[in-house]
């Protein structure tokens, strides 16, 4: 990056970045992208993991967004099979809920008529005892009946990594662990940035034509380094999520509900052999890279399940993890963000805007703020768009065309016969489940795995007892996938952190030395390495002392 300028240099590596770095370098722009973390270490692999047209958003009246969501949510269950899926809801109705019977019936044609009826299945009205039949452990006193609705789930840190992926393979120049420090300026437009390798510590200047601020929650915080007076264009909120065993909850289908303590809309997803159940919606001052499950949170979480499912009797023991993420909300004022009540604060954090808008500083910085996981690669497209103009503008370049980023598979798409690539792989001597798992997790790129596992078959025994995780997606993830850290590949890569009730610790030490060998770590590394993973388990564990304190005064 630092040996000759860019045209584009996008500074963010979450799910936004990596759609733009993909559909920059589509483009044919020389184009550089950097994030200070690991790609998706931030909001993009802290989320609800939905692709969904936005059901609740008819509420305020928001159509133009979700047609928008709706059409998106084809787009990605089209290009990336193996990490978007369709997925059943059931959204109870209950005798004096806030939302009734006959709205929520009119809500869901209108839903499946702004997706132009070309959602996965049309949405169902089911009596109570359907609904009973379909969900046995739901709360039966006042229930008078459900809709059973289509939206889809995804892998996000493995969809913003496979984003990024194909930005490297259109020729994008990807980093992760690169922390800009300064803004470069040289005539008083901004020409690039310097960036420090976390890692090793050098500094590098990268030159580039246009930066684009792509940081979401940070993102204030990067264009006051273009002007310190900038006034905020961003409100974050914070969104928690606790996951539980599956079990104990009892659902079969993924759950919508209206959270009895305050009505807010909430979710009860399957994810293997847990549920989790999410989310929050608070105002968050918390630096984006500090902010977590609280107590509070995770009792919020536990009680809104516990009154839709009364044989749960979920306490903060039954907590297998936890995670949080801000999400970058446009504030709801005009275009500096100035003015409005408390911080543009005036509205609920449910009701604020999940639009996006492209922002421009006195420099020539782009940035882009709000949005939502769903609708990222419009957000991309409409930042490349005004970075195209402005290289047309600067040296008279051809305007490049879209690229059909609504059609180009992404890396492990290249097929929907995914029942085809699971007995392919089952066929090379992986057992049906681990085969299952892989395709789920890497698609077509399953057969990268196996080739590892063929070539040494130690490869091909599982990290952790009893799980589908296998050791070759370890070399894998360092060879392919650009993880840099024991924490890249436990939490992001393998969601170990997530799946397993010790947060995979017991499994770190021998991680941490296939990196190490595989990436020359001497033991000084190795160690700080497990140290900082152990520092990471710790602080998502924090609720639990909050927990006491809440309870026992």
């Amino acid at each position: 990056m630092a040996a000759e300028p860019v045209d584009v240099l996008v500074v963010g590596g979450g799910i936004t970045g990596a759609g733009i770095a993909r559909d920059a370098a589509l483009r044919g722009f020389r184009t550089a992208v950097v994030d200070k973390g690991d790609f998706a270490s931030g909001t993009s692999s802290h989320s609800s993991r939905l692709i969904h047209g936005g059901l609740r958003y008819l509420e305020q009246y928001e159509f133009h967004l979700v047609r928008e969501a709706s059409h998106e949510r084809r787009v990605l269950l089209t290009v990336a099979p193996h990490l978007v899926r369709p997925l059943p809801f059931v959204l109870p109705s209950y005798r004096g809920a806030r939302v009734p019977a006959w709205r929520l019936r009119a809500g869901l044609w209108l839903y499946d008529l702004l997706a132009g009826f070309r959602n996965v299945g049309l949405h169902r009205w089911l009596g109570r005892k359907a609904t009973l039949r379909l969900e046995p452990g739901l709360r039966d006193k006042d229930l008078k009946g459900a809709a059973l609705y289509f939206d889809a789930q995804t892998d996000d840190a493995r969809l913003t990594l496979a984003t990024m992926r194909a930005a490297a393979h259109a020729g994008a120049l990807v980093a992760s662990h690169a922390d800009v420090t300064a803004l470069l300026k040289p005539d008083g437009r901004i020409r690039g940035a310097a960036v420090r390798d976390v890692l090793s510590g050098h500094e590098y200047s990268v030159r580039a034509l246009v930066v684009v601020n792509a940081t979401g929650p940070w993102a204030d915080e990067l264009r006051r380094l273009e002007d310190p007076e900038a006034e905020p264009v961003l409100r974050l909120t914070k969104g928690a999520h606790v996951a539980v065993p599956r079990h104990r909850l009892g659902h079969v289908r993924a759950m919508t509900l209206t959270s009895p303590l305050d009505g807010r809309v909430m979710f009860v997803l399957p994810w293997g052999d847990l549920s989790y159940i999410g989310t929050t919606d608070t105002d968050d001052d918390t630096p984006p890279e500090d902010v977590r499950a609280t107590g509070e949170d995770v009792i919020y979480l536990l009680r809104s399940a516990n009154w839709f499912f009364p044989t749960a009797r979920l306490s903060p023991r039954d907590v297998v993890a936890t995670w949080a993420g801000l999400r970058p909300l446009l504030r709801a004022t005009g275009a500096g963000g100035t003015g409005g009540g408390a911080g543009g604060r005036d509205v609920a954090p449910s009701d604020a805007s999940r639009e996006h808008r492209v922002v421009e500083g006195p420099g020539g910085l782009l940035t882009i703020a709000g949005g939502k996981l769903t609708t990222y690669r419009l957000m991309a497209r409409d930042v490349v768009d005004r970075v195209a103009a402005r290289l047309r503008a600067l040296d008279g370049r051809p305007r490049a065309a879209r690229p059909p980023t609504d059609r180009l598979p992404l890396p492990g798409g290249e097929t929907a016969d995914l029942e085809g690539l699971v007995k392919a792989a089952t066929v090379r001597s992986a057992r049906e489940s681990t085969a299952r798992y892989l395709v789920g997790a890497y698609g077509s790129e399953a057969a990268a795995v196996l080739n590892l596992v063929e070539r040494d078959r130690a490869l091909g025994q599982p990290i952790v007892a009893g799980r589908p995780e296998v050791w070759a997606e370890v070399t894998h993830a360092v060879e392919r996938e650009m993880a840099l850290r024991l924490s890249d590949v436990l939490i992001r890569r393998l969601h170990l952190f997530y799946a397993t009730r010790d947060q995979a610790v017991s499994a770190a030490g021998a991680v941490a030395d296939r990196m190490a060998e595989a990436l020359g770590w001497d033991t000084t590394r190795r160690a700080a390495e497990v140290a900082e993973y152990r520092a990471q388990v710790e602080r998502s564990r924090a609720f639990a002392e909050e927990v006491a304190g809440l309870t026992n005064p």
